[in-house]
């Protein structure tokens, strides 16, 4: 395997980005503890803003070097871009789970007695699930010394992903809060959604550390996984009750500090 920077440490440290990441998604959660009120536009807004964060790495973190790495061949970026589309749509179709400011019998997939906190948490989780992938592969990528998957992109995609998180999660416990569940709860079930991001991201840097050709796959499957769940529920979520800009511009405002970060640091 190339040199790069800190090859030994590449998995621990594709660990300590997703605890970085899950961090900052119960640090948003812990607001539940100084409020119990969001307006509704600062919601759509920083859902916007996680849809642009999400847009711009897949990307600048994600795509791109997955179409570099593939020499001028559309296959694998395609194909791995796809599958991983496909790969949340199902997950979507089988793994029960239940949106906030849904009634219980709303409930998605297979049908089942759970708890509303447990189908919540698992909503929350099938978003969180895509991201971890992606910072671990894109730590993995950087394993192989590439150029165009560099320690500096990774870095920027964990700090991302991190900065949205932020805001995800305190659009998640505070909600929680005026549906009548206690702050502790609301707070335990707001970081609970980011705890799968760690182990996520080891998987992804495990997967792509072990063969270099699947690289460009693994790449495109966590962007295609990551644009899925902004088209299928971040935008969507954002303009439910609202037909303001604010998150639309605060969309491109996501995009941007995304962009700059990749940039900046990759």
């Amino acid at each position: 395997m190339p040199e790069t920077l800190f090859p030994e440490n590449l998995l621990l440290q594709a660990l300590l980005a997703g605890i970085f990441t899950w961090g900052l998604t119960a640090l948003g959660a812990s607001l539940v503890f100084f409020t119990g009120e969001i307006k509704r536009n600062s919601l759509d807004g920083m859902l916007g803003f996680a849809s642009g964060v999400m847009i711009a790495a897949s990307f600048w973190s994600l795509l791109a070097p997955a179409i570099e790495l593939s020499q001028g061949s559309w296959i694998p970026a395609t194909t791995g871009f796809l599958s991983g589309g496909m790969f949340l749509f199902l997950i979507d179709k089988l793994l029960p789970h239940l949106h906030q400011g849904q009634a219980i019998e709303n409930a998605e997939g297979i049908k089942t007695s759970l708890q509303r906190s447990v189908l919540l948490v698992l909503a929350i989780t099938l978003h969180n699930i895509p991201e971890g992938l992606a910072v671990g592969v894109a730590f993995g990528a950087a394993a192989y010394g590439l150029p165009e998957a560099s320690f500096g992109a990774a870095v920027a995609l964990a700090i991302g992903i991190g900065l949205q998180n932020f805001p995800e999660g305190a659009a998640v416990s505070i909600p929680l809060r005026r549906e009548g569940f206690t702050k502790f709860r609301s707070f335990w079930i707001g970081q609970l959604s980011g705890m799968v991001e760690p182990l996520a991201a080891v998987l992804g840097a495990a997967a792509v550390m072990l063969t270099q050709p699947v690289l460009p796959y693994a790449l495109a499957f966590a962007a295609g996984a990551m644009i899925y769940v902004v088209v299928e529920e971040l935008i969507p979520e954002a303009r439910r009750n609202s037909h303001s800009d604010l998150p639309t511009l605060c969309t491109l405002i996501g995009f941007a500090v995304m962009m700059v970060l990749d940039v900046a640091l990759g």
